[in-house]
């Protein structure tokens, strides 16, 4: 009980972070500077690994972040799945998962974030949360047209934590469209 509540106040902490940044609504989110960030190419790719089509498109877009020199830490390639893992318990579980992926959002320079869904992904969320407080660089990318409230395409909560979204309805295009932005910039 005493993890679970330790963890319900890392992400009520994570959460409270993102909320000290005032961000008008826009379609796409003003660039944000950090000053804390690293200068390294070590990335974090966080989002829903659920099921085998989530599974295969970020495998797709870490290899391209791999393709331009990013070394990059993909939790369902290289952490724990719960699914995985027999004869643990849920405390068990979740002390090894937690612990695993907020020490590589530590570790990582740069949080690069998989915003498909109705809602992003919830352990997506805790991780950018652990990250902008560190004051990591993060992006994201949307290829899903369900919207959260309002209109917007993002709860302005995520994208207020977030440097660049990029967004584009054709999982194709988007592949492209990060291709295109790595060939021009860094993360």
């Amino acid at each position: 009980m005493k993890k679970i509540i330790s963890i319900l106040l890392v992400l009520a902490l994570s959460l409270a972070a993102c909320a000290n940044t005032a961000q008008p609504a826009a379609e796409e989110p003003a660039e944000q500077v950090v000053e804390n960030a690293g200068n390294g190419k070590r990335v974090y790719f966080a989002g829903p690994l659920f099921n085998q089509s989530e599974k295969d498109y970020n495998l797709k877009m870490a290899q391209i972040l791999e393709e331009y020199g990013y070394e990059v830490f993909l939790p369902q390639r290289d952490g724990i799945e719960a699914a995985q893992l027999e004869g643990k318990s849920e405390e068990e579980l979740i002390e090894m998962i937690f612990s695993l992926d907020a020490s590589e959002v530590e570790k990582a320079d740069i949080v690069f974030m998989n915003l498909d869904g109705r809602v992003p992904d919830e352990g997506a969320c805790v991780e950018l949360g652990i990250a902008y407080a560190q004051g990591k660089r993060c992006y994201g990318f949307k290829t899903d047209t369900r919207s959260v409230e309002l209109g917007l395409e993002l709860n302005p909560m995520i994208s207020g934590c977030m440097i660049k979204v990029f967004t584009d309805y054709d999982g194709d295009k988007m592949i492209e469209s990060i291709r295109q932005y790595l060939s021009e910039n860094e993360l």
